[in-house]
């Protein structure tokens, strides 16, 4: 089968597209033959080298933390999916990943694929749309009627935060770049701020519940945010390198977010985007063969929003 490689650390160019052997699933795994994986910012960290400490893999390594396909074949003691079950799933960080023909996927990380969206778009889900449901209610537990603040709303998980904090009937301000100012709107932002010419620490006009922060900013712009927030509230940030601030005379509390592959709360981002809830964004489809443009492209900071990448096979 096809998959693409990197066997050292470093740039694109370290990416190969190579004829690797078929997998076989193991006890509690399943094979997917992939429609489609995602880009997503750590898979280029990966790449890089930076995420050793927290995200070791073994090299060569295939990336693609996200996947949408359908079961292939099953190990033993699979009872939760079938073959010919199509399916989408958050895999483990530091296994083999979907950038290929097959993948290997443990059994209880996947969940059934949305039926209203073409399979592979499906893959545009799993990691972002489980780092925004997370921030929000597991760490941020927004509740009705609160205000959030979504710092860096016009990337793919600002995208389904927004979404999902007005279906929560939350107050959603949102900064985004004019760019994406129209699509952050559109998903249901009250206030969109130009972070680009207003600072955003003096356009909020009341505090806010919860920020979540999104967005690669400096420490001292990290800091700024605290202050917007009201006593007892939280900063949620996932920029985890630069660690959340918090202000303990206040109460208010920094959490840093590592999503986390949860099954059940996929199935449920699943059944919204079923029933039209929650719309999948996907700004732009490539060739599993061109992963290592895209790596580049992501690089000089030209992603025009979340990219899904085609298996041969789909």
């Amino acid at each position: 089968m096809k998959a693409m490689r990197f066997s050292e650390f470093g740039g694109p160019e370290v990416l190969r597209y190579e004829d690797v052997e078929l997998p076989t699933p193991g006890p509690g795994q399943v094979r997917i033959r992939v429609a489609a994986t995602s880009f997503n910012g750590v898979d280029a960290n990966i790449r890089a080298g930076y995420m050793q400490g927290p995200i070791p893999v073994q090299l060569p390594h295939t990336p693609g933390i996200d996947v949408a396909g359908t079961v292939d074949a099953l190990g033993e003691d699979v009872e939760t999916v079938a073959l010919g079950d199509r399916v989408v799933g958050f895999l483990p960080m530091t296994a083999t990943g979907a950038a290929a023909e097959y993948v290997i996927a443990p059994a209880d990380v996947l969940t059934g694929a949305p039926k209203s969206i073409p399979l592979a778009d499906s893959a545009a889900l799993p990691l972002v749309g489980l780092t925004a449901w997370q921030a929000l209610f597991d760490h941020g537990g927004l509740t009705v009627g609160q205000r959030v603040l979504v710092n860096g709303a016009g990337g793919a998980v600002g995208g389904y935060a927004v979404q999902l904090a007005k279906e929560a009937r939350a107050h959603v301000i949102a900064t985004a770049s004019p760019r994406s100012a129209v699509r952050v709107k559109a998903a249901g932002a009250d206030e969109v701020i130009d972070h680009t010419v207003t600072d955003v620490t003096t356009a909020v006009s009341e505090p806010v519940d919860l920020v979540l922060n999104l967005a690669p900013v400096a420490p001292e712009q990290l800091a700024a945010l605290l202050t917007l927030i009201r006593d007892g509230g939280k900063l949620v940030n996932t920029t985890v390198w630069m660690p959340a601030p918090s202000d303990a005379e206040r109460d208010v509390q920094g959490i840093d977010l590592f999503v986390r592959s949860d099954a059940d709360q996929l199935a449920d981002l699943v059944a919204r985007v079923s029933t039209g809830e929650l719309v999948v964004d996907v700004a732009q489809r490539v060739a599993l063969a061109d992963l290592p443009a895209l790596h580049a492209q992501a690089g000089a900071g030209e992603l025009p929003g979340k990219v899904v990448v085609l298996a041969p096979s789909a």
